[in-house]
């Protein structure tokens, strides 16, 4: 497609459009004066300008043809508006699976040389995590399931449930990339260090990496996803806390 505008501009909403389709306050990206929509028609509204700031950069970097896969935050302001919003209960349940089935949790057998490496760089993330939160983990070696306590899960539902479809939409992609609900949350925090917190999680990977070697189809997919999972931590951080 080619450009269709000239000016981007960011304009502050006081409330739902006129036309009934806004989600009430927040900032808008607006192309030639007229506001930008979601793929599913609603305002794209979002709750921070520093959001906003971020979604009118994707449009002012696109040349004279757009680059549908340039729009990262796009899409993502679009996922959180017209999916997350009405289906909230649906991904906080989502989230909860990662929380049960952490990686951070599921260690290989006491015997074997990668569980010394796991104690390592896991378990110092796992008790200061415990700490801060109040909340008990179980720690697994094996691939047996063990549910975690029902206090700490009634804790995860409960900070889930406190984050607006913003937040939440880009914990979802953190998780799922992770395959660590624990990895999500640190790295959402304002002053944690994202990128080593993606390294714990991808521990396994890099430990067959040292081991087989590597091969670089597989490294450009893992740092394909370690930008992603980065961008959605910087949303959150952005959505939470500006």
């Amino acid at each position: 497609m080619k450009r269709f505008y000239k000016n981007v501009d960011v304009r502050r909403q006081d409330g739902d459009q006129a036309d009934g389709s806004g989600p009430g306050p927040g900032w808008q990206v607006t192309l030639d004066e007229r506001g930008v929509k979601t793929v599913g028609g609603a305002a794209q509204i979002v709750p921070s300008p520093a959001i906003a700031r971020s979604l009118a950069a994707e449009w002012e970097a696109q040349g004279q043809t757009l680059d549908p896969k340039s729009f990262v935050l796009r899409d993502l302001a679009d996922y959180a508006i017209d999916v997350v919003a009405r289906q909230s209960g649906d991904v906080v349940e989502k989230l909860l699976n990662y929380g049960e089935t952490d990686t951070l949790l599921y260690r290989a057998d006491p015997d074997e040389p990668l569980y010394a490496r796991q104690l390592e760089i896991w378990e110092p993330i796992v008790t200061a995590f415990e700490a801060r939160e109040g909340v008990e983990l179980v720690r697994i070696s094996g691939i047996v399931h063990r549910p975690q306590p029902d206090a700490t899960m009634a804790r995860f539902r409960k900070r889930l449930c406190d984050l607006d479809p913003f937040a939440l939409a880009g914990m979802e992609i953190m998780a799922s990339l992770a395959c660590s609900l624990t990895t999500a949350l640190n790295a959402a925090e304002p002053d944690a260090n994202s990128e080593e917190f993606w390294d714990a999680a991808s521990l396994e990977e890099e430990w067959q990496a040292e081991l087989w070697g590597r091969d670089e189809e597989a490294e450009n997919r893992r740092n394909e996803r370690k930008a992603q999972f980065l961008t959605a931590c910087d949303w959150v951080r952005a959505v939470r806390h500006t």
